[in-house]
């Protein structure tokens, strides 16, 4: 096959088409809508999940997130999960690599408790995260909300603008 029978049929115009950017924007309806939709799968009230969901996303701990909420840390924490947030589980990958041997029967729970080295209530989490999946859906539901918004962005930026260089220092 010649290069001109490859370039046959091939044109040159002088405007190129538009199509534009496809995009989807689920952010019009409130956080409490959108999550009203889990709210049967979820440990707790939709309004207490949107306060987890925000005091998460504006940098708060889990615990913190829950004390806003006005339920139990383990509670919050399991929402985040379900709700897709990573992240969440006080264990490594390693402890919840033993949790799975646990489960699967490979070994005893005072085996994989002792060697992961976690307190009652981390293995109790890492168990429930290992045993239930985040929600269909769900990480989409909460992304937007969970991105850092500008105002933080620069609130650590001031905070670490004594480690930053500046374009002079390269000269």
């Amino acid at each position: 096959m010649a290069l001109s029978d490859i370039a046959a049929g091939l044109e040159v115009t002088a405007k190129q088409k538009n199509h534009g950017i496809a995009t989807v924007d689920d952010t019009e309806r409130d956080l409490h809508d959108r999550l009203a939709a889990f709210s049967d799968a979820l440990p707790c009230e939709t309004e207490m999940a949107v306060c987890i969901v925000e005091a998460h996303a504006a940098g708060a701990s889990v615990g913190e997130s829950a004390r806003r909420a006005g339920v139990a840390p383990m509670t919050a924490a399991k929402t985040l999960h379900l709700l897709g947030v990573n992240g969440v589980s006080p264990l490594s990958s390693m402890g919840h690599e033993l949790v799975r041997d646990w489960l699967s029967a490979n070994l005893s729970r005072s085996e994989a408790f002792t060697l992961s080295g976690a307190s009652e209530t981390e293995f109790a989490l890492a168990t429930f995260i290992e045993t239930h999946e985040p929600l269909d859906g769900a990480a989409e539901t909460v992304e937007g909300a969970l991105a850092f918004d500008g105002h933080a962005s620069v609130e650590k930026r001031d905070v670490l603008a004594e480690t930053m260089s500046d374009v002079g220092d390269l000269l």
